[in-house]
């Protein structure tokens, strides 16, 4: 984590000598890094433009063009073509069963995926910002009931809550016998996530802030009268700035794994969305008559994954002055 001191007060401040060229310039000289950079901006452009590829494709996510059309499924449902019925209308072949395209349910998976890890990630960085550098700015009892509740909060299986919760919470936001909006399905999702997904990053910026209002130009902003939210605003965050970027490029591709897991289990986003976790979910019932299906979702979630993952140790490396990878 980079520290920049912020000083309000008169004297010299000498904040760490930054690393050659900007953060973004860093990323890009390291190989892995770049490629990671790449393969994310890809994912990210593709969820953005799905609706326009749909059209110029052909297809959407929704039609059942194997039980439209003769010759696509056989009489068990599973495509009449070699490799998951791939061909030139159906680039990556028909879904088992239900006989949709794999192709743009994918595409419209990353949006699925993407939108429940953002809003999720940015739900739980800002619940983690006001606890930590709350809570480390006013040390004390404070400091003290919040680390008990920290812990007390980590104690509980989190996957064991997340598959208890998710249905409890549908039912309270749900009448009986009422239809379950989508957006309901991501509404949940993303409570469960920031219910328990903001107490990692609120510990580690408690422990930063209470490093850093010992420092000299905290000390200073507070002889010459600043106001307790002054120092936080002004000295404080401006010191933890690299620390979010860090836990948001990490935080990404752990609610997009999670969010696929609660699909494959049953209790994430159900039809008719189209989701990553349940289509891997589909594809291992029918593994052994059509591996193919299941390839598709598992191989790109593990590429967004990773690339996430990779270019989060690039940003925490290039936001580090003291890193000599680079």
């Amino acid at each position: 984590m980079a520290i920049v001191e912020t000083v309000s007060a008169p004297g010299p401040a000498v904040p760490p000598s930054p690393a050659p060229g900007g953060p973004l310039r860093r990323i890009l000289r390291d190989r892995v890094g770049a490629a990671a950079l790449a393969v994310v901006l890809l994912f990210l452009l593709l969820a953005l433009i799905a609706p326009l590829i749909a059209a110029l494709y052909g297809k959407n996510p929704a039609e059942h063009y194997g039980q439209n059309a003769p010759d696509l499924l056989s009489d068990g449902g599973l495509p009449v073509l070699a490799n998951g019925g791939i061909s030139g209308d159906f680039w990556f072949g028909l879904e088992p069963g239900l006989g949709r395209d794999v192709f743009t349910q994918l595409l419209y998976g990353i949006r699925t995926s993407l939108l429940i890890a953002f809003a999720s990630a940015a739900a739980t960085t800002a619940l983690g910002v006001l606890a930590g550098v709350a809570v480390g700015h006013l040390g004390g009892i404070a400091d003290r009931l919040f680390g008990f509740l920290a812990n007390v909060l980590l104690a509980f299986p989190t996957l064991l809550l997340l598959l208890a919760l998710s249905p409890v919470i549908q039912s309270r936001l749900v009448d009986p016998g009422a239809a379950e909006p989508e957006w309901m399905q991501f509404l949940v999702l993303i409570l469960v996530f920031a219910a328990f997904g903001w107490i990692p990053l609120a510990l580690s910026l408690r422990a930063t802030v209470r490093s850093l209002r010992e420092r000299d130009f905290v000390q200073s902003a507070r002889a010459q009268g600043a106001s307790g939210f002054h120092v936080v605003v002004r000295e404080l965050l401006p010191n933890v700035r690299s620390q979010l970027l860090v836990h948001v490029t990490m935080a990404v591709p752990a609610f997009v794994a999670s969010e696929a897991v609660l699909s494959f289990l049953g209790v994430g986003i159900t039809e008719p969305v189209p989701d990553w976790g349940r289509m891997i979910a589909r594809g291992a019932e029918v593994f052994r008559a059509d591996p193919t299906y299941m390839a598709f979702p598992g191989v790109a979630l593990l590429l967004f994954v990773l690339a996430f993952n990779l270019l989060g140790d690039a940003v925490r490396d290039a936001l580090d002055p003291r890193s000599g990878r680079r």
